[in-house]
């Protein structure tokens, strides 16, 4: 049957591109439909509500607010009108093997005083070094490589000569640890720059030096809670769609994009519904897209790097914990390393096992983003980094109530949880790969692990497929939270162009 709504483009997937391309389009005049499989919107940007209390269960920090700021300007909002960004202080609590315990601030100069305090003043010289260089590397980069269209050789080539010498800073031919290893003598400071990797879900030791560049972007450009939790910005998002007519249908689960020819005329639900469209930007995994979505003579003319390796994926968990006050109050975010960090690289990238002994990640929703939990009682999200699907052993649920049981185990060594917290909510890898699609439980889509990482992510145009476009983390530029809307944004610009 035909839908009663004639789009003249249909947005696969409701995530933060999906919900960035779709407000884009409709501001632009476009008569937009956005479909999303599940029954809430926000994609790895969810939330689940347990015993009254909802609770973030994706990513925790927002970098780049200005990314947000211009989505929502497209609709007329003004991001200060229905986001508060907080700041809370310290930010980052990272804790060592070896006791000790360093903070990281909002503001620069305060994390400098802090690592003057606790490292010494020759560590606060060498992160305040490596982070000028990191800045270099952001400005040198971004435009081609983030905030414009996918990169090729022949775009770079043809550059003119000062765009050239900016690009020349960009240090991809080192990689991220030989970089640091370069510039900072501190082990403590190694590790916390070496966790900078997994925003992208890569690893350090290979991956190029150029992705040391996020230290600049969290640590001296800033990152945010969000008042309400990032599910408010979801809902803030909804409603800058819905104010430039975009049509939103949940349940909604595409299962072909429909082409003549190789040309894309729209898209089909597993319900037998068809929307006829001659626009079509998947916000799905770019795999399923690519590898499930398109019929065959399509999908034969796409060609994708798959020798690019994923990025690795992440145990999750929120646990119900005894509310802490006064000076015993829980930071917004903590970080708990093992005693020698490459162990866990080595574990997920060359063993293809969760790690035997994990870092360990808290955000405290109520001080991080002013979530209310439950009577004498606050939420914990937590996460394990772990490789993607399939690993050795997967099918057995042991191998993730394992890591379970070592992650409970750290946070009660350290008591940083009671023996009484309970866990209330947990994601294997396994279930985030059942739940989207073509990602193997990746959670960024291809990892950034060689030099050549940026040229192979998939563009935002498929050329082949004339009026298919792709969003995403998996899609250009890449993912995290700013990275999915601006690859929604450029999704939608590179649709209006064509």
């Amino acid at each position: 049957m035909n839908a009663p709504h004639t789009p003249r483009a249909v947005v696969i997937g409701a995530g933060l591109g999906g919900l960035a391309a779709a407000i884009r389009l409709g501001a632009a005049g476009r008569r937009v439909t956005l479909l999303e499989a599940a029954d809430q919107l926000g994609g790895k940007a969810g939330t689940v509500t347990l015993d009254g209390a909802t609770i973030d269960t994706g990513p925790s920090v927002l970098t780049m607010p200005d990314v947000l700021r211009d989505i929502l300007a497209t609709a007329g909002m003004r991001l200060e009108d229905y986001i508060t960004l907080r700041a809370p202080e310290p930010g980052f609590r990272y804790r060592y093997a070896d006791g000790t315990v360093l903070d990281v601030f909002h503001h620069l100069d305060d994390t400098l005083a802090s690592v003057d305090r606790t490292l010494g003043a020759t560590a606060r010289d060498e992160l305040a070094g490596f982070l000028d260089y990191a800045g270099r590397i952001w400005d040198a980069a971004s435009p081609y490589f983030v905030k414009g269209p996918a990169p090729t050789m022949s775009r770079l080539m043809g550059l003119g000569f000062s765009d050239l010498l900016e690009v020349r800073h960009i240090d991809a031919l080192r990689t991220m640890q030989g970089s640091i290893h370069a510039r900072v003598k501190n082990p403590h400071l190694r590790m916390l720059l070496y966790r900078y990797a997994t925003y992208n879900g890569s690893d350090p030791r290979v991956a190029p030096g150029t992705l040391n560049c996020i230290a600049h972007v969290e640590l001296a450009l800033g990152g945010y809670g969000i008042e309400g939790g990032i599910g408010h910005m979801v809902d803030v998002l909804a409603e800058a769609a819905r104010r430039v007519g975009v049509r939103t249908q949940l349940g909604a689960r595409v299962d072909r994009i429909l082409v003549d020819g190789k040309t894309v005329r729209g898209v089909r639900t597993a319900d037998g519904c068809v929307f006829d469209a001659p626009t079509v930007v998947s916000n799905a995994e770019v795999a399923h897209a690519i590898h499930g979505l398109l019929p065959e003579q399509a999908e034969a003319a796409v060609r994708l790097d798959g020798t690019t390796e994923r990025s690795m994926s992440g145990w999750t968990g929120i646990l119900r914990a005894r509310r802490r006050t006064g000076d015993h109050a829980r930071v917004a975010h903590q970080v708990v390393f093992p005693e020698v960090y490459t162990d866990e690289f080595a574990d997920i990238f060359d063993r293809s096992r969760p790690p035997q002994a994990p870092t360990v990640y808290l955000c405290a929703q109520e001080p991080c983003h002013g979530r209310t939990g439950w009577a004498g009682e606050e939420p914990l999200f937590v996460m394990a980094n772990a490789p993607h699907e399939p690993v050795k052993g997967t099918s057995d649920p042991a191998v993730w109530s394992d890591l379970n049981d070592r992650v409970t185990a750290r946070l009660r060594e350290l008591e940083l949880i009671d023996p009484d917290d309970a866990w209330v909510w947990t994601r294997t890898p396994t279930e985030l790969a059942q739940r989207f699609p073509g990602s193997l439980g990746a959670l960024y889509g291809a990892s950034s692990n060689d030099r050549f990482s940026a040229f192979k992510r998939p563009p935002n145009r498929v050329s082949a497929v004339p009026g298919l476009f792709l969003a995403s983390g998996s899609a250009h530029p890449g993912g995290g939270m700013p990275l999915a809307m601006l690859s929604g944004s450029l999704a939608a610009d590179a649709a209006l162009a064509e």
